[in-house]
């Protein structure tokens, strides 16, 4: 199983990006979706999660400037970003949670996509 992100990049403060992940390899079922991000010195933290019944949940401090949606016939998470600040600077991961025919269920982590925030 393979995560790919793509959609990150430098924006001004003000700006809006989407972030895509997507999910392939031997998948039975993807349970939770979400994205992660760490800045540098700092702890990674949660940004947006969304279960398979498009439940989500969100970080204080991304809520009500970000959405996360998926599109489960192409295993797919995106992050619609907006109203983007300098602390938003980071790398973005995409998590999954997967059920496979070998390895059972297990979490998955991209590979990470840079935004930067910046005039």
């Amino acid at each position: 199983v393979q995560l790919v992100e793509s959609g990150g990049g430098l924006v001004q403060p003000g700006g809006s990006l989407r972030l895509s992940c997507a999910a392939s390899g031997s998948i039975i079922s993807i349970n939770t979706m979400g994205w992660y991000r760490q800045a540098p010195g700092k702890q990674r933290e949660l940004v947006a999660l969304i279960v398979s019944g498009s439940r989500t949940s969100y970080g204080d401090s991304v809520r009500g400037r970000f959405t996360i949606s998926r599109d489960n016939a192409k295993n797919t998470v995106y992050l619609q970003t907006n109203s983007l600040k300098p602390e938003d600077t980071a790398v973005y991961y995409c998590n999954a949670v997967i059920t496979t025919g070998i390895r059972g269920t297990v979490n998955y982590w991209g590979q990470g996509t840079q935004v930067t925030v910046s005039s």
